[in-house]
């Protein structure tokens, strides 16, 4: 007889995610909500992520809105992948600056989904939006 798995939930998901990303960890990356379909998120810039200019790296702002993609598309337990991401800057950040990144998934076929990211300021501007598709395989988060 075979016992069956017992149900986890999104924050068990999101845990296991989390207990293997350094990276979002190195971000800094503080998950405030996360269900199926959505993600939201908030970091501080620190003076190791800003390019030469003074300003935020736009890598850092794509590996933040990435993070929360991520976790919004993997939430319901399936290994989910990107398989086409884009991203538009709309302002600068600076060091100290505390952004918000907010996953929305806007379309869920079968194994295709797509997502609207949107990375904010706290005063509600807008910093980046970033697109992405993902594909959902049929294995399951261990």
């Amino acid at each position: 007889m075979h016992m069956k798995e017992p149900q986890r939930t999104t924050q068990d998901i999101l845990e296991i995610m989390l207990s293997k990303d350094n990276f979002s960890r190195w971000l800094g990356l503080e998950v405030d909500a996360c269900r199926d379909g959505y993600c939201r998120l908030h970091y501080r810039i620190r003076d190791d992520m800003l390019n030469g200019f003074g300003i935020v790296h736009g890598g850092i702002l794509f590996s933040a809105a990435d993070s929360a993609f991520a976790f919004a598309c993997n939430a319901q337990g399936h290994i989910t992948v990107a398989l086409d991401v884009s991203i538009s800057f709309a302002l600068p950040a600076a060091s100290g600056d505390e952004l918000w990144v907010e996953a929305q998934q806007i379309h869920a076929g079968n194994k295709i989904s797509l997502y609207d990211i949107r990375t904010t300021n706290a005063g509600g501007q807008l910093m980046c939006v970033f697109k992405g598709t993902a594909y959902r395989t049929s294995r399951l988060i261990q």
